[in-house]
């Protein structure tokens, strides 16, 4: 469906690369005005390069995006990161940088822009989380921890503005072909025990990864006015993988 997104303004988190880029291809192409942000500079414009960990100046990336498109109507959080430790080796910096950056900054982003949604009588916001927000596996507490944190913050806001026409949905990726994916320069998808257990045996039933612009056609139709009545889920788009026991 064209222009679904037809003269909507959204601010579009993690921007530069992966899903959040196939993001912002997505809904300029269905009509929005976007407003990308990423701490690394992003082909998109207009965006901004910004630290999602400093979450005491995200007043100031509001205004900033409100300078330069307008008021809000559609808020995507997908700026993410993952630092593989197991507990043993935790730290506190690499704990409190993911949690900033995956949970604290989704949650203010929707308190601040959630809050004039509210007023005007209308958004759409939607948070990528992960599967990780519902399964976890070793090596991953602080961004299990921070995925499902946002999948419990994704209702609780969905609860509270539900009244207001402004509907609160998080998408949960499964394994999708984005640089997050990459680790000292090696896919995890190109891996032995990525291609035995997820493809041969099918761990994931359609036997493959995602592509980033799969996941941002579901963002797109949830983020529109097509959207009326759907408001506190997470999807989970993960080629089937949590169907199996």
């Amino acid at each position: 469906m064209a222009n679904l997104l037809a003269g909507k303004r959204a601010l579009v988190t993690g921007s530069a690369s992966g899903i959040g880029a196939a993001i912002v291809a997505e809904f300029v192409a269905q009509g929005a005005i976007v407003f990308g942000v990423d701490k690394n500079p992003s082909a998109h414009q207009p965006s901004t390069q910004f630290d999602l960990s400093d979450v005491e100046s995200l007043p100031e990336l509001v205004a900033s995006a409100e300078r330069a498109i307008g008021e809000i109507d559609i808020l995507v959080n997908c700026a993410g990161m993952a630092i593989g430790e197991f507990i043993p080796d935790l730290t506190w910096e690499a704990y409190d940088k993911t949690l900033r950056v995956n949970l604290h900054s989704p949650v203010f982003l929707m308190k601040y822009l959630g809050s004039k949604m509210v007023k005007r009588g209308y958004g759409r916001i939607i948070n990528i989380t992960s599967v990780h927000g519902q399964y976890s596996e070793e090596k991953a507490m602080s961004y299990d921890v921070s995925k499902g944190g946002l999948n419990s913050a994704t209702r609780t806001a969905a609860l509270e503005f539900a009244p207001h026409d402004v509907l609160v949905n998080a998408i949960a990726p499964g394994f999708t072909d984005t640089p997050i994916s990459i680790t000292n320069g090696v896919s995890e998808l190109e891996s032995e025990w990525f291609k035995t257990v997820y493809v041969k045996y099918a761990k994931i039933p359609q036997r493959r990864a995602a592509q980033p612009w799969e996941q941002a056609k579901h963002v797109a139709w949830l983020s529109s006015s097509e959207n009326t009545y759907c408001t506190g889920q997470v999807l989970l788009v993960d080629g089937g993988m949590s169907a199996r026991f």
